[in-house]
C-alpha cells in the first residue's frame, strides 16, 4: 500500500482519463435509454406529436451538451454579446 501512495504521490494525478471514458461510454449510453424510453412511451400509444416534441428537446439538450463538451461556449457566448453591441 505504501509503494502505491509513493508512486502517486510522485506524479501529477489527472482526471483526463477518467472525462474521457465518461465522454466516449456513459453518454452514449444514457442518449440511447432516452431514445429508447421516448420510442416505448410514445411509439406504443400513437402519439407521434408527442414524441416529436420531446425529440425537439432531447435534440435542444444535445446540442447543449456538445457546446460544453467542445469548449466552443465561450465562442457562443461572445458570438451572441456580439449580437446586442457593436
Amino acid at each position: 500500500m505504501m509503494t502505491l501512495v509513493q508512486h502517486l504521490a510522485q506524479g501529477e494525478i489527472r482526471t483526463r482519463g477518467v472525462q474521457q471514458w465518461l465522454l466516449d461510454n456513459i453518454i452514449p449510453l444514457v442518449l440511447l435509454a432516452v431514445a429508447l424510453l421516448l420510442l416505448w412511451l410514445g411509439g406504443g400509444k400513437g402519439d407521434n406529436a408527442g414524441v416529436m416534441r420531446r425529440l425537439a428537446g432531447v435534440v435542444i439538450a444535445l446540442a447543449i451538451v456538445g457546446l460544453a463538451v467542445s469548449g466552443l461556449g465561450v465562442n457562443v457566448g461572445e458570438w451572441i454579446a456580439g449580437l446586442f453591441t457593436s
